[in-house]
């Protein structure tokens, strides 16, 4: 061999006719099994291989290969062994130049065959799928460094390889996909165990994929999934992606999960489970991904999964509607849980997906979401709502400002489900509001409906209202009032409907509240409490009770909070007297099993309500501003009213007629003159103060049409057609009245009549024609 070698290497051209010289004997030994001859001429043309770089190896290389391919083809496995050996040793040598017209789709086929061995003998079936995977490997290796080795990427090939190192790597134990990427295999095991070896590969092979082929390497695995039916139960699919997402580039993430959403949309009227796994293996995907690159799927993800949580609703109540006694009720109850099974997967990965999401894109899939989620306004066959809570998009969201978590866009459609008549889509609308609305999360130490000894206990943090944040109450806090005064009077409510009704309160004077806004609180308790004790809805005892705990709750919370100790005294006053002699009226009592419950609310002491002139004068000994207090509190009508299932004021009172002064005295008299100041007019230039205003004539007009007698209003509908009579003829008469020097005078004909004269004036109203 030595004296080969220095042949060769001194006389490179020769290197052909020595490699067609030992293929030559090599196949000739082969076919007549004299391995010995063999072995000898393979270590020939491993060690030339090894030697000689020059540019005349190429045709050496061809026949060194036609020689690896004899081996392969024999059915020995001591020389598929040794051919495999030696193709291992050729693909570590780095070549000069490329080889373009050479192709590997034999050895591809040979070694994916091989890797598949079912040889009788345990130990030689497990020899010949190592050489196998080893094969693939020095395929991998030798092409990828090719210029042409854009080949092995393509369908034919990867349809062979990725299905030949999976079924290898079955044996895997599963490992927690939690913790992080699968650990690396140690060289003792690479040599020793197949499942380990492909393992090793298949990563190899996944972090030398580019963009452009990407989408092959991961299809088969698809393939090879569905044929062997691991989707149900999943633990090998799972770590297959887990692996996938650790080993391509992250800039490449979003390839497989459009890839995974691609597949989900092939298999979604496959059996419940199968497409539960699919959408676990997403979950996994995007858990990893979400800490990286995540491309333009973001849309793509949610829509795809809230369409398949659509499906899954309208698949479990069809086969609800459907089912039929006997053994069929069994396969429907069955199949019935296995959607909730997708259903739990499906929220989970939004979730998930959602919380990792940066904020700017957060709130438009949150206003994503409440568009497209199935649920809302159905009564029946709904999701299991008590587990969406806090796995929702919102979860960990902390906006500067609240305008950038709610803004008007989202705030409609997320407070439309809050009038349901589902109890717990009210309380998951509430606790979306909350994760929004709690920038300094607060909402733990406000668990609970309870009355606080000592607020500051609390350790409450908050920060000075902003200028944007006070807008945003002056623009939408009358529709955040108006759902939790509705909100409180459901029927169907439940201790935890209070108890976050209470949250929602506690928060808005935390987050939100200047001194405005506390009048404007104070006024919805009081309104509650009223509403409460009259029952106009024909509420049941408890929930009048309830209503009557929860605002006392908040008003002792308010009051601590903005500490005027006149007010906190008045608070305490009535909850003590409440302790000895209503204590269904508080929190503690009302919410405890076998509470005993009043017959009536008429006849209690005034002792026992907290009184509107005694918050006012207290209020306003610390400089409040307390005249809208005197001003009950009547919720806001909107559109949504007449498109509800709740009779609106609206319905009643076709139109709204302004009989109310601004000033709002204790009689029904209108001044009919208004005078102009310096200070009326800065008022009408202030918009804000104008809208306020008008706000509030509203209400003080609904509150009157509600309330009145009819004969009370008719005779001030008829008070305010006499006044319009009045001013009309006061313009009449000042347009007629000639003035000390007219302009000119008119003549007016008609046909062959001729009438007077009639003086032509300036007039104030020239649109107005008076003869």
């Amino acid at each position: 061999m030595e004296k080969l070698t220095f042949y060769a290497v001194s006389a490179p051209e020769k290197l052909d006719r020595i490699g067609s010289y030992l293929a030559e004997r090599l196949s000739r030994d082969v076919v007549r099994h004299r391995s010995g001859y063999v072995l000898i001429a393979m270590e020939a043309l491993d060690q030339l291989l090894m030697a000689c770089h020059s540019q005349s190896i190429k045709p050496f290389v061809e026949s060194f290969l036609h020689m690896v391919a004899k081996l392969l083809e024999s059915g020995e496995p001591k020389l598929q062994v040794l051919g495999t050996n030696s193709f291992v040793k050729f693909a570590n040598i780095e070549e000069d130049t490329p080889s373009y017209h050479r192709r590997y789709d034999f050895f591809v086929s040979r070694f994916s065959a091989m890797c598949h061995s079912c040889h009788s003998d345990p130990e030689t079936r497990t020899e010949i799928r190592i050489a196998g995977i080893r094969g693939i490997q020095g395929v991998v290796r030798k092409t990828v460094n090719d210029e042409l080795r854009a080949t092995i990427w393509e369908p034919q090939h990867m349809d062979k390889i990725v299905p030949s190192l999976l079924f290898n790597m079955q044996k895997i134990e599963e490992v927690d996909s939690r913790i992080g990427p699968p650990p690396s295999p140690s060289a003792a095991d690479k040599e020793e165990n197949p499942a380990v070896l492909a393992e090793n590969c298949f990563r190899e092979l996944l972090g030398r994929a580019t963009f452009g082929n990407m989408n092959n390497a991961v299809r088969p695995v698809f393939a090879h999934l569905d044929h062997h039916k691991l989707w149900d139960p999943n633990e090998f699919a799972v770590h297959c992606f887990k692996i996938i997402m650790y080993s391509i580039q992250a800039q490449y993430s979003h390839h497989v999960i459009q890839e995974i959403l691609g597949h989900l949309d092939a298999r979604k009227k496959d059996f419940p489970r199968v497409r539960a796994g699919i959408i676990q293996v997403l979950l996994e995907a995007v858990a990893i991904a979400a800490k990286g690159s995540i491309g333009p799927t973001v849309l793509e993800v949610f829509n795809t999964l809230l369409k398949h949580l659509r499906l899954s609703v309208e698949f479990e109540a069809n086969d609800l509607q459907g089912g039929s006694v006997g053994s069929a009720n069994l396969n429907t109850n069955a199949k019935d849980s296995d959607e909730k099974i997708v259903q739990n997967a499906i929220i989970q990965t939004i979730g998930f997906f959602g919380s990792n999401l940066p904020d700017y894109q957060r709130s438009e899939i949150m206003m994503f979401i409440m568009g497209k989620v199935p649920v809302f306004g159905t009564s029946t066959h709904t999701l299991d709502i008590s587990q969406l809570g806090y796995a929702f998009v919102t979860s960990g969201y902390k906006a500067k400002t609240i305008v950038t978590a709610l803004p008007g866009s989202f705030l409609d459609p997320l407070l439309s489900p809050s009038l349901m008549e589902d109890y717990e889509l009210r309380q998951l609308v509430l606790e979306v509001m909350h994760n929004l609305m709690d920038r300094h999360d607060n909402r733990a130490k406000l668990r609970g409906i309870r009355i606080i000894p000592d607020v500051a206990d609390l350790k409450i943090k908050r920060e000075k209202i902003c200028r944007q944040d006070t807008s945003f109450m002056k623009k939408n806090g009358q529709q955040l009032y108006r759902h939790i005064y509705l909100g409180c009077k459901e029927e169907d409510n439940v201790q935890k409907n209070y108890e976050l009704l209470y949250t929602s309160l506690a928060l808005i004077t935390i987050e939100l509240a200047n001194e405005e806004v506390v009048i404007d609180l104070i006024r919805l308790a009081i309104a509650l409490q009223d509403s409460a004790i009259i029952n106009e809805d024909n509420l049941p005892m408890f929930h009048r009770c309830g209503i009557m705990a929860l605002v006392a709750a908040y008003l002792n919370f308010v009051s601590q909070m903005i500490a005027v100790p006149a007010f906190c005294q008045h608070v305490s006053k009535v909850i003590e007297i409440r302790t000895m002699e209503a204590p269904y009226f508080l929190p503690e009592h009302i919410f405890r099993d076998k509470c005993k419950l009043p017959k009536s609310l008429e006849k209690h002491d005034k002792n026992l309500y907290f009184l509107t002139n005694k918050i006012a004068e207290s209020l306003g000994g610390s400089g409040y501003s307390v005249e809208r207090l005197s001003v009950p509190y009547v919720p806001q009508v909107t559109d949504e009213d007449r498109l509800s299932r709740r009779k609106s004021i609206v319905d009643t009172v076709s139109i709204q007629v302004d009989i109310l002064p601004n000033s709002i005295p204790s009689d029904d008299v209108v001044s009919n003159t208004e005078e102009i100041t310096f200070e009326a007019l800065k008022k009408a230039i202030d918009t804000n103060g104008l809208e306020e205003q008008e706000k509030e004539k509203r209400r003080l007009v609904i509150e009157k049409f509600q309330k009145a007698p009819f004969e009370e209003i008719a005779a001030q509908c008829e008070s305010k057609a006499n006044l319009l009579h009045d001013r009309l003829a006061q313009i009449l008469e000042l347009t007629i009245r000639p003035p000390p020097s007219p302009s000119g005078t008119l003549a007016i004909t008609s046909g062959h009549a001729q009438y007077q004269s009639v003086p032509v004036y300036e007039m104030k109203f020239p649109d107005l024609c008076v003869y």
